[in-house]
């Protein structure tokens, strides 16, 4: 029963990585949410650094949580992929996973320079700071933010893709694949 619960079987994801990959899933969501919410307050809205203390917090969550899922993954067995799953379904989910990653590690990267570029630290829900630790041009900073940007986009498209290939094949190829990643 604990095995079953620490690593992955053949067929299913353990408890841990279904946990993981749910709470990485929420904090993306929720950040891409409140990131594209809060580009259209005013400076004199009293959401503005609210939203952005926020996000910041959330982001610096979600790239210490994305950092223990990564490891989690090298550690845990995969699951194989269900029967019947064509080689380039194979291939496209591979290749979603491993940019998922890149992307979840990225996104939170660039905020941080973002957020440090003027030499000040990231309050983390006023509990802890973490520092800056490089004083970036203002050219640099305009930059990442456009990354930041259109990479937070593109992890919101993939997101949906990735959401309708699971339905895809819970419901129309009937495979169970997302089945392994529920209770």
């Amino acid at each position: 029963m604990l095995s079953r619960m620490l690593r992955s079987t053949d067929t299913r994801y353990s408890v841990i990585t279904r946990i993981l990959h749910w709470l990485v899933a929420l904090l993306i969501i929720v950040l891409i949410g409140i990131g594209w919410w809060m580009v259209d307050l005013s400076y004199y809205d009293r959401w503005y650094n609210r939203s952005l203390e926020l996000h910041k917090s959330l982001g610096m969550a979600a790239l210490a949580v994305a950092a223990v899922k990564i490891a989690w993954a090298i550690y845990d067995n995969k699951p194989g992929f269900a029967d019947g799953i064509k080689a380039w379904e194979r291939t496209a989910a591979t290749a979603t996973h491993h940019l998922f990653y890149l992307l979840m590690l990225l996104i939170p990267v660039t905020g941080y320079v973002i957020s440090t570029s003027a030499g000040d630290g990231i309050s983390v829900f006023g509990l802890f700071e973490i520092p800056a630790l490089l004083r970036v041009s203002e050219r640099l900073r305009d930059l990442v933010i456009e990354l930041h940007f259109w990479l937070a986009y593109g992890t919101a498209a993939l997101v949906v893709g990735h959401a309708l290939a699971a339905f895809k094949h819970q419901f129309i190829d009937r495979d169970g694949t997302l089945r392994r990643m529920f209770w």
